[in-house]
């Protein structure tokens, strides 16, 4: 059926299906090119049907249908003309770019785009059928393309330690974008001129598709690479079809790293992992064989083990073997047998307890690769050289240029137009500095009390467009010997990541913040002109240390130079993977050496000018162009972040004009001149020697390089100048590339292979491009240095040769500790690298950089990755930069808004997960979105072989970002995790990622009778059973036992107490709208009666229908209907502002029980026969319906007196949480017996007073209200829950006026007065509310007790003088209306023993829970699950627990059904089509071994008993039983048991704004309905949140994630959710949801 919504739609590119796996590969080849056309017939087909209503069932096998039946004699080439490229218009625009001049060459740095294509293509073969989310049309994200502004290519990734200033070290993102050629995010305009290898790429697309007339040697080896990968695509299950194709690069590896425990040799035995198969289903029609069937024939894994012995064979063995017949006493044999007993509970087959056992390790698979060369040997570069001139410190260095050379420019500044701003001089330096110093330890504080004093920390808070002034504070501060801890400008009070600098800031017991005059401006002021206190940051004075705010030092006042030592220079912060900021401490001498050892490095010269475009602050920018430029009185030319936004090319434009020998930049720096390069005809670098690449430790900035030389090198740029460096804040500078002389060959490169990489080894690949890394080499270790690399994990042992691992250096050239975190300083600054004998390698202490490579060839250093980008899932490494490259490499490769994509993991049941984020662009529609996510999934499965566990795309420009634009990581997770990155488009891939689930439970075969008795007894477990007080035994002197029947008790009632007040109606304002005494009732009941038998000539036994609101009408109609002998129904009225959904189920209620005439007010008399009543039902079908506003004044000549007591007293009708509409029967003799029992439990008699807020149609709620103050004679004070809406305060204030001591409400009732009065307990004390009377509120329910509803009730009208215990939890059902009350005994009566106990409440094991047994837990401890006990047992009640299979009786620690036998069970089920078995099974049960005699009714309810340590009045040990759910809402997944309840539990606490929540299972899929309370921006958030916590939390895989409006979820009258009304409205399509997530 056509919907409204996208739901149905489908995704894929062109055609095909998932091929069967498990079948030959020959099959695999035919099908790729057969049968297409059709296929493509059925998608249009298909994707009109809507996903809810057909299943992903059909579609599939509909889809895969088309690939077996094929002739063999079609062409293949007609199937592959018809496949369509992949964009729409590509192959027009990719000839008309093909004609623009672009090279024909390969380059290297292309290859990865054309990997990604590569892989894609195989992917095309196999078609995507992924089901498109719904989403509602205001959520759409429609904004306009923003005014051009360069592109921040800047995609965050793990590791990219947004500390760089930039943290855009962008994996990939610089000419990763498009093509090699580079072009970030530009437009149109910035495309043409530039080398585009875009032409390769369409060859790699047509080529599967035969349209374009380029060579045919790339459509070759793309369209041959699914062949060539020996068919081991594992077809996952359904829904797994999708995106488990995993091709794998090489047949001879074959490595089957997801779906772990289904390792196969090459023979394709896979079984499919049928994702969603949580039981055997047959319906898994398509798969070859079900998930249950663990292994093929024949391919035994490492993973097999022991199948447990079933049935207790374990526990039948005694002691040591000792044959039971010896003479060995019974006792002690039976301590044997106990001692024998591992620790663990018995009965293992049941329950596997172990929590290893229960989740799936990931097996390491055989074949894998291992590292095999020889041990690697420590690395070390050149002698530091000491010349003559350098001097003995850089304070010593600034003296010297500042008095011998003053006029020699030290630093020039840029403004935003690119001119000149201010030229330092190293006078000028040099006389600030002293006066900066001399200021800071004068004039801050007074005389006796500096506020600075040598060696204290002060925070630089300087903006990144003033190096001058930050320059200045800098040396201002080593005068002083302060340490300057160098920061970013808070701009808010909330800027990202800041919270954790101010942490740094207070460890580091900074007090004084020097700052500018233009940013102390800028800073944000409270409303009095001071700067506030930011977030987490201790109290600053802030410090202006410009010049003309700072006094001049005396003449005779000069700093004190000292040679290098071993203090503290500058504390540089370092921003953590988890988003912690740590300061990096380096000491004076460490800092100079490592200006020496750069300027060895770099042959840096006097006088020499650089360009600077980083971060100056910190990191290569300060090294580089702060502290060696001074070393060297070089002349810095520094562009400010500002204006490379402006102007790209500006750092270019300063080179030549300068003529300047050096230029420090990041990779996105030459990506961003790149795009901006045409508008440049007089470009020269000709005069460059060398060009510092600082994020040259990113694997993937070797693109931009390679790209940058190809277009610069015709405007004079040589080869041999691109010096990528690698670089961390605890090493330094790790290796730096030196400038070669002219001529020379550059080195060469590695590529190597992805999957090696994975598993830590390093392998050259040379047949395959699909997956490859190609690294280019930092160059060699630092003069002065030697270098290693450890493992990564544990122990640091060294590496051996092929080998990937954490490089470490030893050389005075590093920092010296995180400060003040003394254990983590060892863990990285003081490492003892050890040889495979385990002896140190160097007596000196190495520090970790943080770096992952390895020393290749000719000692040079290759950088694969980050420590903080490795992502380790099942087991292998991947890096975070590595997959924000591929993500970049998908066509269209401009979707990402420039290339801003941040790439993390999170752990989710014991595994790290892949997610990925981007901007996407703003002109891109839902389709382009759904179709460039799907292809990302693919292509990073098919090049790293890993799966994306969540892909999120948010609209552009709002990922959190870094001072300098770049994404700031951690913050971007911490939204991610918290729900507040507000996506715009999700897709979760839980089925394809998560393979570590634990085992399905596989069912056991059934246990004999015999079997359960021996293993309670061993266990130690008595059968569950319990009863309530016997009513026999009880002393009671009432009267009213005398009578059989209610209609007596009343009579009696009417003569001997006359006058005594039985009801008291409240209105909503709590004065009494009508009460009756007994001859009042008796009155009134004798004239319905009269009216009954003359009007409507009913005989007795006919069935009354009454629909009258709560109130006293229905009671007098009620006793009415007993006086004429007719059997009363008591329906709910129709709600008139909602007729068409209430009145149907009055009608049915009325037709249903067979009433011959319905009895109500005028008002709804009308109401039943309106115009609005017409449109929903058939209003002519009414029965005759009275009204009994006026009553005649006649009697009945005589009342009815019933001759049996075994008849009809009348029938309850009520509809079951599962939407189920049960009417039951309830004789006289039941009915007052129930009252009996409720009597006796609550110590009711006449001068009691009951408060009553209940709706009073059916269950243990209609008997309060109309039978029990009949019986016991007490006063029944009647609220109607509906006035509550008007007045919450109505029922609190009514118990509190009475001074009721007993009140009975519905949890609804209960959840109204938590919400509506939670913050009015003031004012209510103010009008004299006091519950301090109050014994026992009852909570009358036919549920598991809400225990955070109760206890939240409980703490909250504490102040109002509310007893803890009172509130308690009744509990019935159909069968039997109240099994449990507990009225709880405070105040005098508890003294005198006639109290029950305590509720008690106990902690379950939740996983336990689901394979049907209790173990109690301790609170707090992890999965446990608090259940409140569900009342005492009412007199004359017994409980048994038993099997809902076998009927067996069940021991006490297991969960079983509860059967309840009691007189007064109801007698059976009221149907129309008298549906014997079902009646005799639920009313009339015995066990099938035990005591099969008692007759015993089924309640549907799981739960189990537990002897408690309290006793109640007799002295008896009281026996507590737990509702854990109802049988029929259980839902059984992966042969496990679970309760909604649970999971919705889980669900609500993930979210703020998730206010209800519903789940249920739909074809073995777990369908998550919530309730979002928030804008529908939020809705997104809720999807991966939701899908975290229920694996966490329950192991189970959402399937479908449905977020709605508040109050789409249907609730009944006694406010349980009718999960099965959801689901059918979620199948019809009914619900008008916000956003539907289908997850893979």
């Amino acid at each position: 059926m056509e919907t409204k919504r996208l739901a149905g739609r489908l995704v894929g590119h062109s055609d095909g299906d998932v091929v069967e796996a498990g079948r030959d590969r020959e099959e695999l080849e035919w099908s790729t090119s057969y049968g297409l056309t059709d296929l493509r017939q059925e998608y249009k087909e298909s994707s009109k049907s809507d996903i809810t209503q057909k299943g992903y069932e059909k579609k599939r096998s509909k889809l895969i249908g088309a690939f077996f039946p094929q002739t063999p004699g079609m062409d293949p080439a007609m199937g592959q003309e018809k496949r369509t490229p992949v964009t729409p218009s590509s192959s027009s625009r990719y000839h008309r770019r093909r004609s623009s001049g672009s090279r024909d060459e390969r380059y290297r740095s292309d290859v990865h785009t054309e990997a990604v294509q590569a892989a894609l293509a195989k992917h095309k073969e196999r078609k995507m059928a992924v089901p498109m989310p719904s989403k509602r049309r205001s959520l759409v994200v429609q904004s306009s393309m923003d005014a051009y502004t360069p592109p921040d290519t800047s995609s965050g990734s793990e590791g990219e330690g947004q500390g760089d200033g930039d943290g855009d070290e962008e994996g990939g993102g610089d000419g990763e974008e498009e093509d090699g050629g580079g072009g970030g995010g530009g437009t149109s305009s910035s495309r043409e001129g530039s080398i585009s290898m875009e032409h390769w790429i369409s060859r790699a697309i047509h080529g599967t598709s035969s349209t374009t007339t380029t060579t045919t040697s790339s459509t070759a080896s793309s369209s041959s690479s699914s062949t060539r990968s020996g068919g081991s695509g594992a077809a996952g299950g359904r829904l797994a079809d999708v995106l488990a194709q995993h091709v794998h690069i090489s047949a001879q590896h074959h490595l089957r790293h997801h779906h772990h425990h289904r390792h196969r040799k090459t023979e394709n035995h896979s079984a499919p992992p049928d994702v969603t198969g949580y039981t055997n289903s047959t319906a898994n029609a398509t798969s070859t064989d079900g998930i249950q069937v663990e292994r093929a024939p024949g391919a035994g894994t490492a993973t097999q083990r022991q199948t447990p012995k079933y049935g207790n064979a374990e526990l039948m063995e005694t002691g040591d073997g000792v044959p039971v017949s010896s003479r060995v006493s019974a006792k002690i044999q039976q301590l044997v047998n106990t001692l024998k007993r591992p620790k663990r509970p018995p009965l293992r087959e049941f329950f596997v307890d172990d929590f290893e056992e229960l989740l799936e390790v990931q097996q390491p698979d055989p074949n894998q690769p291992k590292a095999e060369g020889a041990q690697m040997a420590a690395m070390r570069g050149e002698q530091l050289g000491v010349v003559t001139n350098w001097p003995p410190s850089l304070e010593a260095a600034l003296q010297r240029w500042g008095t011998i050379s003053p006029k020699a420019p030290c630093l020039t500044t840029m403004d935003t137009n690119g001119k000149p701003l201010y030229v330092l001089t190293y006078g000028k330096l040099w006389s600030r500095s002293v006066k900066v110093a001399y200021n800071l330890l004068h004039k801050l504080g007074t005389k006796q009390e500096p506020l600075v004093k040598p060696g204290d920390r002060v925070a630089l808070v300087f903006p990144n467009n003033d190096p001058a002034a930050f320059i200045t504070a800098f040396y201002g501060c080593l005068l002083a010997e302060i340490v300057p801890v160098p920061i970013e400008v808070p701009l808010t009070r909330k800027d990202a990541g800041s919270q954790q600098i101010g942490f740094l800031l207070g460890s580091c017991g900074v007090t004084v913040a020097l700052t500018s005059d233009a940013c102390h401006k800028g800073l944000p002021k409270g409303p009095t002109g001071e700067i506030p206190q930011f977030k987490g940051w201790p109290k600053l004075l802030w410090f202006v240390a410009e010049s003309k705010h700072l006094s001049k030092p005396p003449r005779d006042w000069f700093p004190h130079i000292k040679d290098a030592n071993q203090d503290t220079a500058y504390i540089e912060y370092k921003t953590c993977k988890d988003g912690s900021v740590l300061g990096v401490t380096v000491m004076r001498i460490a800092m100079l050496t490592h200006c020496q050892a750069l300027t060895q490095s770099c042959s840096y010269t006097e006088a020499e000018t650089i360009v600077n475009v980083l971060d100056f602050k910190k990191d290569v920018g300060l090294w580089h162009a702060v502290l060696t430029s001074v070393m060297n009185m070089m002349h810095v030319i520094s562009i400010p972040y500002a204006l490379m936004k402006v102007n790209p090319l500006s750092w270019i434009q300063k080179v030549c004009q300068y003529k300047a020998k050096v230029a420090c930049v990041k990779s996105r720096d030459m990506h961003w001149a790149l795009v901006a390069h045409r508008d440049q005809r007089d470009v020269n670098l000709s005069s460059l020697r060398m060009l510092v690449v600082a994020d040259g430790s990113n694997p993937w900035s070797i693109s931009s390089c390679d790209a940058f030389l190809n277009v610069f090198q015709t405007k004079g740029l040589k080869p041999e100048v691109i010096c990528p460096c690698a670089s961390s804040p605890e090493a330094l500078t790790v290796a730096i590339r030196r400038p070669l002389e002219e001529g020379t060959t550059p080195p060469g490169r590695g590529v190597l292979s992805m999957q090696g990489l994975s598993h830590g080894v390093i392998r050259v690949d040379s047949e395959e491009k699909l997956s490859v890394l190609t690294l280019q080499d930092v160059g060699s270790v630092m003069p002065g240095a030697l270098m290693c690399a450890v493992r990564p994990e544990g122990v640091p042992q060294l590496c051996k040769t092929d080998e990937i691992g954490e490089l470490c250096v030893c050389t005075v050239a590093t920092g010296t500790s995180y400060y003040g975190l003394t254990g983590m300083t060892k863990n990285t600054f003081e490492v003892f690298p050890v040889s495979n004998n385990g002896t140190p390698i160097s007596e000196f202490p190495f520090t970790r950089t943080g770096l992952l490579g390895f020393i290749g060839p000719a000692g040079l250093i290759f950088v694969a990755g980050k420590m903080d980008g490795l992502m380790v899932v099942g087991g292998r490494r991947h890096n975070a930069d590595d997959i924000v490259a591929t993500a970049l490499a998908v066509e269209p490769m401009k979707f990402v808004y420039r290339g801003r994509i941040a790439v993390f993991s999170i752990t989710v049941l014991h595994d790290e997960r892949i997610v990925v984020v981007a901007e996407q662009r703003p002109d891109s529609t839902e389709e382009d979105s759904f179709q460039w996510m799907s292809r990302v999934l693919q292509a990073i499965d098919g090049i790293h072989q890993v799966g994306v566990y969540c892909l999120a795309l948010v609209p552009s420009n709002t990922l959190p970002k870094t001072p300098l634009g770049g994404i700031h990581l951690s913050e971007t997770k911490q939204l991610f995790l918290e729900g507040a990155l507000h996506p715009c488009n999700v897709l979760m891939c839980p089925h394809t990622c998560v393979t570590n689930l634990p085992k399905p439970r596989q069912k056991q075969p059934e246990i004999g009778p015999a079997s359960v008795m021996v293993g309670n007894l061993v266990s130690g477990k008595r059968i569950a059973q319990a009863s309530g007080r016997d009513l026999g035994q009880i002393e009671d002197n009432d009267q009213a036992r005398k009578f059989l029947f209610l209609s007596e008790v009343l009579q009696w009632r009417a003569q001997t107490t006359p006058d005594h007040v039985l009801y008291t109606l409240l209105n909503s304002k709590g004065t009494i709208a009508s009460s009756l005494t007994c001859v009042q009732l008796h009155k009134r009941a004798e004239k319905i009666a009269g009216m009954l038998g003359e009007r409507g000539h009913l005989q007795d036994g006919d069935h009354v229908a009454l629909v009258y609101p709560p109130g006293v009408d229905l009671i007098v109609a009620f006793y009415g209907c007993l006086y004429a002998g007719c059997v009363p129904i008591t329906v709910r009225p129709p709600h008139p502002q909602n007729i068409a959904t209430t009145l149907p189920t009055v009608k049915m209620i009325v037709e249903v029980s067979r009433s011959v005439c319905v009895m109500t007010t005028q008002l709804i008399s009308k109401l039943l026969r309106s115009k609005e009543a017409s449109a929903a039902v058939d209003v002519r079908t009414w029965p005759p319906v009275m009204d009994t506003d006026d009553l005649p004044k006649k009697k009945p000549p005589l009342l009815y007196k019933p001759s049996n007591p075994d008849t009809l007293a009348y029938l309850d009708f009520s509809v079951s949480t599962t939407g189920m509409l049960a009417g039951v029967k309830m004789s006289h003799t039941a009915t007052s017996a129930f009252c009996r029992s409720i009597k006796l439990q609550c110590e009711l008699y006449p001068s009691r007073e009951v408060a009553i807020c209940l709706d009073p149609y059916c269950g243990l709620g209609f008997v309060l209200w109309c039978l029990c103050s009949v019986y016991s004679g007490h006063q029944s004070i009647l609220i109607p829950p509906s006035e509550l809406e008007v007045n919450p305060s109505l029922w609190l204030s009514a118990v509190s006026q009475y001074k009721v001591r007993d009140t009975f409400c519905s949890y609804s009732v209960m959840e109204l007065c938590t919400k509506g009065l939670g913050l009015q307990t003031d004012s209510l004390k103010a009008r004299g509310v006091d519950l301090s009377r109050v014994r026992t509120c009852v909570v009358v329910a036919e549920e598991r007790p809400r225990i955070s509803l109760t206890q939240s009730f409980s703490k909250l009208f504490k102040d109002l003088g509310l007893h803890p215990r009172a509130v308690s939890t009744s509990f019935g059902c159909r069968v039997n209306l109240a099994i449990c009350l507990q009225p709880h005994r405070l105040g005098k009566l508890a003294d005198q023993g006639t109290s029950g106990p305590d509720p008690t409440t106990v902690f379950v094991d939740m996983r336990a829970l689901r394979h049907d047994r209790v173990r109690l837990v301790e609170r707090g401890s992890p999965h446990s699950l608090p259940l409140m006990e569900s009342g005492k047992i009412l007199p004359g009640v017994r409980i048994i627990i038993a099997n809902p299979e076998t009927k067996g009786p069940m021991g006490e620690s297991h969960l079983g059904e509860i059967w309840v036998h009691s007189g007064h069970n109801a007698s059976g089920y009221f149907t129309v089509y008298g549906d014997e078995a079902l009646q005799s099974d639920h009313f009339n049960s015995r066990l099938s071994f035990g005591d099969t005699q008692t007759i015993w009714a089924r309640t549907g309810y799981l739960g189990f008993l537990r002897r408690t340590e309290l006793t109640d009045a007799s002295g008896e040990r009281h026996d507590a039983l737990y509702v854990v759910g109802a049988l029929e809402e259980a839902m059984e997944l992966r042969g496990m048991r679970y309760h909604p309840i649970d999971i919705e539990t889980s669900v609500i606490r993930t979210h703020k704004s998730i206010t209800e929540c519903a789940v249920f299972t739909w074809t073995n899929l777990l369908v998550v309905v919530v309730e979002l309370d928030g804008s529908e921006q939020e809705a997104l958030d809720l999807v991966p949140l939701v899908t975290n916590v229920v694996l966490e939390e329950h192991y189970l895989i959402v399937g479908v994630v449905v977020v709605v409006d508040i109050g789409v979820i249907p609730i009944n009258s006694r406010g349980e959710k009718q999960r099965m009304h959801l689901r059918d409205g979620f199948l019809a399509d009914q619900l008008d949801p916000i956003y539907v997530a289908y997850n893979m």
